[in-house]
């Protein structure tokens, strides 16, 4: 049964097309955090995601999610880079399965790891399948993917499919944080012609050109994270250019 967020998430996807802003607790000091929240409430984000390649963990973590929650009323949601990146201070957390890892710890073991910790805190679960196309940049290298090769969109659509039918509520193709280019739209569009679930894309979005193509391709929601901390005024026009 969907929780309060994917709820939430699901309800707002009925409605326009959605944007996440990502904030690495590696690369944003707890001040610059709040401000990246704000600003993106203000351009018209729909969540703030928190996490990264690295392991932000503890008492850091949580305090990074209580003062982002001070600076806007987004909900929070983790994008765990870690087996113990959980705080009872956010909203939710994507609990992924990293698919075309050659480490099955990615795929499963992980999870189990952190399956109970996610039970006591509390934390909303939304089952994700994650993939990693080419460059993939530290995900993919972190994760020991199998990297997606841009021009093979099949191998997406096989593995997304396998996802939603794993049970797995939303798909995420990641091309990985400071990605040169974007997913490919012609994999975007492939892969929504054969799933029923909502698909997140994310790396490389860095204008509101690349974002609309990958709109028009399928795309349901948009991850960007690099843009916040580079040019915060073109965050603004990319979020304009999703939602129109």
């Amino acid at each position: 049964m969907a929780g309060k967020i994917e709820k939430y998430l699901l309800d707002r996807l009925q409605r326009e097309k959605l944007h996440f802003s990502l904030i690495d607790p590696d690369s944003f000091s707890i001040e610059e955090a709040k401000s990246a929240a704000s600003i993106s409430e203000e351009a018209g984000s729909d969540a703030i995601l928190i996490g990264g390649s690295t392991n932000t963990l503890g008492s850091y973590l949580d305090n990074l999610i209580v003062s982002i929650k001070q600076s806007t009323k987004l909900p929070v949601i983790i994008f765990p880079g870690g087996v113990a990146q959980v705080s009872a201070k956010a909203d939710a957390i994507l609990f992924m399965s990293y698919m075309n890892s050659r480490n099955p710890y990615f795929i499963t073991k992980s999870q189990a790891l952190g399956s109970i910790l996610v039970k006591k805190t509390g934390i909303e679960p939304i089952p994700t399948g994650y993939l990693v196309v080419e460059p993939g940049e530290t995900v993919g290298w972190v994760g020991e993917a199998d990297l997606i090769p841009r021009r093979k969109p099949q191998i997406a659509a096989a593995y997304s499919l396998a996802a939603q039918y794993l049970g797995m509520r939303f798909v995420y193709l990641e091309a990985g944080s400071g990605a040169s280019e974007t997913i490919a739209p012609e994999m975007v569009g492939l892969v929504k012609k054969v799933i029923d679930i909502p698909l997140i894309v994310g790396g490389g979005i860095r204008s509101p050109e690349a974002a609309k193509k990958l709109v028009i391709a399928g795309a349901d929601i948009f991850v960007t994270g690099t843009i916040i901390e580079k040019d915060k005024e073109r965050l603004f026009d990319i979020i304009k250019a999703i939602k129109n």
